[in-house]
């Protein structure tokens, strides 16, 4: 049997915590035949590199990050655990696959109930990270998002290099928007979604959660490493 371990940030809040359980679950109903298991880079138990030093005894094991882009977590933590266990590997994360866009128009239509205004723009609100790789993922994201909804979309980032959300969302008025529109670029409740929330948005949309389309590709990304 092959193991799918789905490594995600560590998150003290519980919904965060319930989001990653659910998107587990979804993607073990629909890979029976495949052992689906978390882990997770910080805060949280257990940590991916006992994960992948536990699973790898028997089994060959892919690691998923549950990671909307590349950067330190990918490229350090993730990837020193899959080196010490080869024939273990990784997959990209899953923020530049194009469902992750659909997911986020659908939260965004939500947020606005459906009633795109002349004026809206959307500010992308990213969780942010000083490696490059990091941000040319979002900027990905949002050009996959500009090919699906009726506004401008820039980027903002809750921490790391670029300009913060509260600078973009500044920027976007200044621009003419009359409703800025804050995209949260995160897959769970958490740390991450409060600094949106506190961005200066007129809306701010949910998270992407424990959604289908996550975890198709969460099983895309995995089949692709086979």
């Amino acid at each position: 049997m092959t193991t799918l371990i789905a490594c995600s940030h560590g998150t003290s809040s519980p919904e965060g915590r319930a989001t990653v359980s659910r998107l587990v679950a979804l993607v073990q109903d629909r890979m029976p035949a495949v052992r689906v298991v978390p882990a997770f880079v910080d805060v949280q138990s257990p940590r991916v590199d006992v994960v992948v030093a536990r699973e790898s005894r028997s089994d060959t094991t892919v690691v998923v990050p549950l990671l909307l882009s590349s950067g330190h977590h990918t490229a350090v933590d993730i990837a020193s655990a899959v080196a010490a266990h080869a024939p273990a590997r990784q997959t990209d994360p899953l923020g530049t696959h194009p469902l992750i866009a659909h997911v986020l128009a659908t939260r965004l239509r939500a947020a606005v109930r459906g009633a795109w205004r002349p004026g809206d723009s959307v500010v992308l609100a990213a969780a942010g990270s000083s490696d490059p790789a990091a941000a040319a993922d979002v900027d990905a994201a949002a050009e996959n998002l500009r090919r699906l909804v009726p506004a401008p979309v820039t980027v903002g980032y809750a921490s790391g290099a670029g300009p913060r959300l509260a600078e973009a969302v500044s920027s976007s008025r200044a621009d003419g928007a009359t409703r800025v529109i804050a995209a949260s670029h995160m897959l769970a409740p958490g740390f991450f979604t409060g600094l949106v929330r506190r961005s200066g948005a007129d809306v701010v949309s949910a998270p992407l959660g424990a959604d289908p389309r996550v975890a198709e590709v969460i099983m895309e990304r995995y089949q692709h490493s086979l």
